[in-house]
């Protein structure tokens, strides 16, 4: 079945959907915090590090265990996916478009698909870790998934370097 281009059917599509997960030894039910995939540092532009739970059998949606290092921030980026972040532990604030939210341990953030956000950690000494949800398995099944990162830029450097964009 092609999940993209000429060859996709919306409804081959949608019958390859099922409501009973199909785990395997591939594809366990369960994988513990240790048999996370870390992502390479230098592939993500930024500081933090992102452990992604990609064995899990989900089809539609990824999960990430993400850390902010100390006084340290994500880079400012915007995706077609939504996200929310769920702080395990810590405190900071956000810039999502314009706005400008704080959060603690508990509290649960949620990202508009392509928003321009970037993290901050506001500890100097304790790292911030997040539980991360995002739905862009769904949108890269359909080949509309795309994700910009301006790096460590403000919103209106984002904003003026990807004006072609908007």
């Amino acid at each position: 079945m092609s999940t993209s281009g000429p060859g996709f059917a919306m409804t081959d599509f949608l019958a390859s959907i099922s409501h009973t997960v199909r785990p395997g030894a591939q594809r366990p039910l369960v994988v513990h915090d240790g048999e996370l995939e870390e992502i390479p540092p230098g592939t993500v532009p930024n500081p933090t590090s992102l452990r992604v739970a990609g064995k899990l059998p989900t089809a539609t949606f990824e999960l990430f265990r993400q850390v902010i290092p100390a006084g340290e921030s994500s880079d400012m980026q915007r995706h077609h996916h939504e996200t929310v972040h769920f702080v395990l532990t810590g405190r900071g604030h956000s810039e999502i478009e314009d706005e400008t939210v704080a959060w603690t341990t508990g509290s649960f953030i949620y990202t508009p698909p392509w928003t321009w956000h970037r993290h901050y950690n506001d500890s100097a000494e304790h790292p911030v870790e997040f539980l991360t949800i995002e739905n862009s398995r769904l949108l890269n099944l359909f080949g509309v998934g795309r994700r910009q990162s301006a790096g460590l830029a403000s919103i209106a450097e984002a904003r003026g370097d990807h004006r072609e964009d908007q």
